[in-house]
């Protein structure tokens, strides 16, 4: 069974942090890559921060750059998305996928069920 399973969602005020972790089974996380997603209410789906398994480079969304980071820990085949400085705009259901290969700008073929962060005062 191949599985995501994310974690760490919750209710933060502005200028908070939170960390999410997705934790991968059935497959092996350090052989493909790994993004974040997420989707607000009323709004597309998009990219928030991918990671390649190849050469570890990262895409961003330009909206959280300087304030998300995303890692690995391929010990525990799972996977993090640091963020800080949290602003309400950031309030949505997040996900990770795994991609088809090993660069972050692949399709991406398995998702999680997500976990909401919402961001208010």
């Amino acid at each position: 069974q191949v599985q995501l399973v994310e974690s760490g969602g919750g209710l933060v005020q502005p200028g908070g942090s939170l960390r999410l972790s997705c934790a991968a089974s059935g497959f092996t996380l350090d052989h493909y890559a790994i993004g974040w997603f997420r989707q607000a209410p009323g709004k597309e789906r998009e990219g928030v921060s991918c990671m390649s398994s190849s050469d570890g480079s990262t895409y961003y969304l330009d909206s959280v750059k300087g304030r998300f980071t995303i890692s690995r820990d391929n010990a525990k085949n799972t996977v993090y998305l640091q963020m800080n400085s949290l602003k309400p705009e950031d309030t949505a259901v997040y996900y990770c996928a795994k991609a088809y290969g090993s660069s972050w700008y692949d399709d991406y073929d398995v998702w999680g069920q997500g976990t909401q962060v919402t961001v208010s005062s």
